[in-house]
């Protein structure tokens, strides 16, 4: 790819039409900031569009790295996408360190999914009867041998599954690192809201800001989380079927006496409800998380503090003695399939980063080098293949009566 003329100071594409940039990217978040940093790195001009770089999802978001715990049935297909970004997050994590100078809070600590009772038992056995069938690494132990890992956990444990493949990261900490480590490899950012796709001769050509300024690239990636479904300017052919899945999570303070709280994540399904603890080096414990198809609402509940510290105290006595230090709710970019939306859309010229879900900051690897070879050669590499925004497409050809 060619290097054209980085954007003016003004924000708008030189006078003589040549393109601002080579790749423009609607949304900061760490799934946009990913795909600028390595697109950027292959050589090319980069800017990012977003008014809070390193915002939206990533700073509600716990940061498990969960390929194998997350597994759910008929998504097989999107396991092998998790396991291949999994399995580049230790060198990504290296390579990110070094190049921001800042620390991730990665932890290669592993996760333990524990049972409460007989029905939750019988559904941990059947997911580990699926992980197997699928080749992964996954170890029963009873649930005196669930507590002799993690001592804080509830007398009532009924047994648990070992992960020590699945690890966590801080979502906040690597969004920090990936706008330094963008800021670093020349990425222009414009710190405002994209309100307009520009197309031209059938082609996306760049964006109109709520400033009125005009950004022109030649390709586009929208990677706008929850909101990719909103730009204005977009074919409706072509909009992502991305929707809001709300997700309220809850922080509190480790103790910083008396040995780890807890040393490595834990998960578990309480009376149908899923809820996991994460506890983080720096003595942070992110408690989490309530899914609700609530569109665009992101109020903190009662409700739904509630729900998290009555599920989690289940699990952790102990954990109504520590002190609670912040709720938050976000929006994860949910798809029809639950995929992410990777590579070329049905318009030339306008990529698509997003539909990411639950997986975003497991995926981050992975998706920044998907899009960075899709924009920089031309074509997805095979692993991202199936997550192509044409699926959608193709599923609403064959719907339509003939």
């Amino acid at each position: 790819m060619s290097r054209t003329p980085q954007a003016s100071a003004s924000g708008r594409a030189p006078s003589s039409g040549v393109p601002a940039v080579d790749v423009l990217v609607v949304g900061g978040g760490i799934i946009g900031l990913v795909t600028a940093w390595r697109t950027a790195q292959r050589g090319a001009a980069v800017a990012v569009v977003d008014p809070a770089p390193g915002g939206g999802a990533a700073q509600v978001a716990a940061g498990m790295l969960a390929a194998v715990t997350e597994l759910h049935y008929g998504e097989q297909t999107l396991l092998g996408l998790n396991l291949a970004s999994a399995r580049r997050y230790p060198d990504f994590a290296a390579e990110l360190t070094a190049a921001s100078g800042l620390d991730l809070g990665y932890r290669q600590c592993g996760t333990l999914t524990v049972a409460l009772d007989a029905d939750d038992r019988a559904h941990l056995r059947e997911l580990h009867a699926l992980q197997q069938r699928s080749g992964l690494e996954s170890q029963w132990l009873s649930g005196r041998e669930c507590r002799r890992l993690e001592p804080m956990l509830a007398p009532g444990v009924r047994g648990g599954l070992r992960v020590d493949g699945d690890h966590q990261i801080d979502p906040r900490q690597l969004a920090a690192a990936l706008v330094t480590a963008c800021e670093r490899a020349g990425v222009v950012f414009h710190r405002t809201w994209a309100e307009r796709l520009t197309v031209a001769g059938d082609r996306a050509a760049g964006v109109v800001t709520r400033d009125g300024a005009a950004l022109g690239a030649d390709q586009v990636v929208l990677a706008a989380g929850s909101l990719s479904g909103r730009l204005a300017g977009v074919p409706e052919h072509v909009l992502p079927p991305v929707r809001p899945v709300k997700g309220q999570v809850l922080r509190l303070a480790m103790p910083e006496r008396g040995g780890p709280f807890l040393s490595r994540t834990v998960r578990a399904v309480v009376r149908g409800s899923h809820v996991y603890l994460v506890p983080r080096e720096s003595g942070e414990l992110v408690v989490g998380a309530t899914s609700e198809e609530l569109g665009w609402d992101t109020t903190v509940t009662a409700g739904g503090v509630y729900e998290l510290l009555r599920d989690a105290h289940e699990l952790v006595p102990g954990i109504t003695e520590l002190p609670l230090t912040e709720t938050r709710a976000g929006l994860r970019p949910g798809s029809p399939d639950n995929a992410p939306l990777l590579g070329p859309s049905l318009l030339p010229g306008l990529l698509l980063a997003t539909g990411h879900h639950r997986n975003g900051v497991l995926l981050t690897p992975v998706t920044g080098d998907a899009l960075a070879h899709a924009l920089t050669a031309g074509e997805l590499p095979e692993e991202a293949r199936p997550f192509t925004p044409e699926r959608f497409a193709a599923a609403a050809r064959t719907e339509q009566p003939v």
